[in-house]
C-alpha cells in the first residue's frame, strides 16, 4: 500500500509549456521527482509519460490532475481511466480546478459518491460540446463551399516550358525526377501535370 501523491501533465503539442500545471501542483504539494509529462495529443493512452506514471502508481496513492480534460479528450476516454485508477488501481484523484472531483483518502463515502456523479456529468458536457464544435464547423465549411470558397493549397500554375519538358519526357530523353528538377517542382506535381494537361 502506498501513499504518496503524483502528479501529471499533458500539452497537446510539443511548443505548449506545462509551466502553468506544474506551478500547480507544486503549489499543491506534489514532489517535483513525483510529476510526470506527456507533451502530445489526448487523443489515445499510447503516451510514454501516462505509462509510466500508471506502472508507478500503487493502492493508497493520490494522483493530482490540473483538469478533468488531462486525463482524455472524450466521455468515454476520461470514464475509463477514471475508473481503471479509482477503481482497479485503487488510487485518489484530486483535480486542482474541480475541488468537488476528489477520491483521495479524507474524503468520505458521500464525498466519493459526489464526485463520480459529477465526473460524469461533466465529461458528457464536454463530450457535447466538442460534438457541437465539429456540427458547427461542418456547417461552416459547406456554407463557404456554397459561397465559392475553395480550401486546401493552390495549385501551382504551369509554366510554359512545362510542354517542351514533357514532351522530352514521354519520348524517353529524361527522367521525371530529371524532368521535375527542370521546371523546380516536385515529381508528384510533375506526373500529376502530364495526367491532366
Amino acid at each position: 500500500m502506498g501513499n504518496k501523491i503524483y502528479g501529471y501533465m499533458r500539452v497537446s503539442t510539443k511548443e505548449q509549456n506545462e509551466e502553468r500545471q506544474r506551478i500547480a501542483m507544486m503549489e499543491y504539494g506534489v514532489p517535483k521527482k513525483n510529476l510526470f509529462l506527456d507533451k502530445q495529443s489526448g487523443k489515445d493512452f499510447d503516451r510514454p509519460g501516462y505509462r509510466k506514471l500508471l506502472d508507478t502508481l500503487r493502492e493508497g496513492d493520490t494522483l493530482v490532475i490540473k483538469s478533468i480534460d488531462r486525463l482524455g479528450r472524450n466521455y468515454d476516454e476520461i470514464l475509463e481511466q477514471w475508473r481503471i485508477l479509482v477503481k482497479e488501481k485503487k488510487v485518489g484523484i484530486t483535480v486542482l480546478d474541480m475541488h468537488f472531483l476528489d477520491t483521495g483518502e479524507n474524503r468520505d463515502l458521500l464525498g466519493r459518491l459526489v464526485a463520480e456523479i459529477m465526473l460524469q456529468v461533466l465529461s458528457y458536457v464536454a463530450q457535447q460540446e466538442r460534438e457541437f464544435i465539429r456540427q458547427r464547423q461542418a456547417e461552416g465549411i459547406a456554407a463557404a463551399k456554397q459561397r465559392g470558397v475553395r480550401f486546401g493549397q493552390r495549385e501551382k500554375p504551369i509554366p510554359e516550358e512545362f510542354y517542351d519538358i514533357r514532351q522530352l519526357w514521354a519520348c524517353g530523353k529524361i527522367s521525371a525526377s530529371m524532368a521535375a528538377r527542370k521546371l523546380g517542382v516536385a515529381r508528384n506535381t510533375f506526373m500529376k501535370w502530364t495526367r491532366y494537361k
